[in-house]
């Protein structure tokens, strides 16, 4: 019932405040990214890898981030052993450089991206933390991130709202050169 006494932009900024469900919790934008996808049933390896990485702290700082965030049939997709030799201590610098390749710096929702690939025809390049590019498209009506290897990762579910940035759910791990 609030929700029909709102009005033009207050109706949109309450609709964009609603949590969303992730991994069969609920996302609320007043916690922050790692506090978010902790308790997505989804993300427990993006998760564990965020930890071994140590990137909680960097995660869970002021932002704005915007995070691509594979899920755990993704990571299950690549090649077999590969996870776990990425969580191996002496591993941390990769896996730190695969996951930060995940994340660009400010809040990108969908909105802003589908702006900036229609004002670059079709497509646009986002740089990554990392420093690497991510090319951005829309194919077949659905958000698509191509990794410097040429391969695609699709956005499953968009705009998950959180205090310091935004995650955008994707079905596949992008990688860096």
């Amino acid at each position: 019932m609030a929700a029909l006494i709102c009005t033009g932009s207050s109706l949109v900024a309450a609709q964009a405040m609603r949590p969303k469900m992730v991994g069969g919790a609920e996302m609320f934008p007043s916690k922050n990214i790692v506090e978010n996808a902790s308790q997505s049933k989804d993300h427990t390896t993006l998760v564990a890898a965020v930890k071994a990485a140590g990137l909680v702290e960097t995660l869970e700082g002021a932002g704005p981030f915007t995070v691509f965030a594979p899920t755990n049939e993704a990571f299950d997709r690549l090649p077999a052993g590969t996870v776990d030799k990425l969580m191996q201590p002496e591993q941390k610098d990769t896996l730190k450089q695969i996951l930060t390749y995940h994340v660009v710096a400010g809040r990108l929702d969908s909105k802003a991206l589908a702006d900036m690939i229609k004002k670059g025809h079709g497509k646009t390049t986002l740089t990554t933390v990392e420093g690497g590019p991510l090319l951005a498209s829309i194919k077949g009506g659905h958000l698509m991130l191509t990794d410097e290897k040429g391969a695609s990762a699709a956005v499953t579910i968009a705009d998950v709202n959180q205090s310091n940035g935004v995650i955008h759910v994707i079905d596949a791990v992008l990688m860096p050169k």
